[in-house]
């Protein structure tokens, strides 16, 4: 059978960018699949976030939204979408910034590469990646960021932090989604290094990471510290969650 990919997107005030997301988003998953899913994840934004959304769902048969109570953070956000699709039989299921930071015309590619790998990673930092829009001091701190979390994990992956991602069902299957821990950066490191962990085949494809037009940054420092301080606590906290003694490598970076 074809497979079903399924996009998820976590929304929190993110009404000046959401429908213009959405329609480029479908336009390029389109082509992909004849059976796709779209599916937004509102965190009871007040922006009027979560009624766009309806009103893209009920134009769209291909969008569907979770609604939550509140603000809870991306990990949250995330395992909450991640198992809508799963119990909804997704083969594919993506991740992405609403915000326009991730260029929906770089869809089909991570699909393409999920032939051959189980994850794969949107990467700033391979060959033919970048990121636009940035001054010194953030390039630095994600660069340093990115080595810092490959360093003490000691895995290959040179873009550990970014969150355009393509993922196989079995890994989220197979990575115990209740059991992360970790928000915001970290969140989307655990991801990788409990897929590492597990055997998958992960590979990074190069991307351009573009500065948001519209809103504001969901980030903050709070949540880059966290990422520091909790990144040594993965080596303790992670263990292997499936066995598959037979899986490939992972993708050299």
């Amino acid at each position: 059978m074809p497979s079903i990919p399924w996009l998820v997107l976590p929304v929190y005030n993110e009404r000046a960018n959401l429908e213009a997301l959405v329609r480029a988003a479908a336009a390029q998953l389109s082509p992909t699949a004849q059976r796709f899913r779209i599916l937004i994840v509102d965190d009871n934004s007040p922006d009027g976030s979560g009624e766009l959304a309806d009103c893209l769902a009920s134009e769209l048969p291909n969008v569907e939204v979770l609604h939550r109570p509140g603000k809870e953070g991306l990990r949250k956000a995330y395992v909450a979408g991640f198992t809508r699709a799963l119990a909804a039989g997704a083969d594919l299921i993506m991740e992405m910034d609403a915000d326009f930071s991730h260029d929906p015309r770089d869809i089909p590619r991570l699909i393409a590469a999920a032939a051959e790998a189980d994850l794969v990673l949107g990467s700033r930092y391979v060959p033919g990646g970048g990121v636009s829009d940035w001054g010194a001091v953030r390039r630095f701190l994600s660069r340093g960021g990115c080595w810092y979390a490959r360093r003490m994990l000691r895995v290959p992956v040179r873009d550990l932090t970014g969150g355009f991602k393509c993922f196989r069902r079995e890994v989220l299957e197979a990575v115990d989604l209740p059991t992360l821990h970790a928000d915001g950066y970290g969140f989307q490191v655990e991801l990788t290094y409990r897929a590492l962990l597990g055997g998958f085949r992960v590979r990074e494809i190069p991307i351009v990471f573009h500065e948001r037009q519209a809103g504001d940054s969901k980030m903050d420092t709070r949540i880059a510290l966290e990422a520091m301080w909790k990144v040594p606590a993965l080596r303790v906290r992670a263990t292997p969650r499936t066995a598959r003694p037979a899986a490939a490598p992972p993708h050299p970076p």
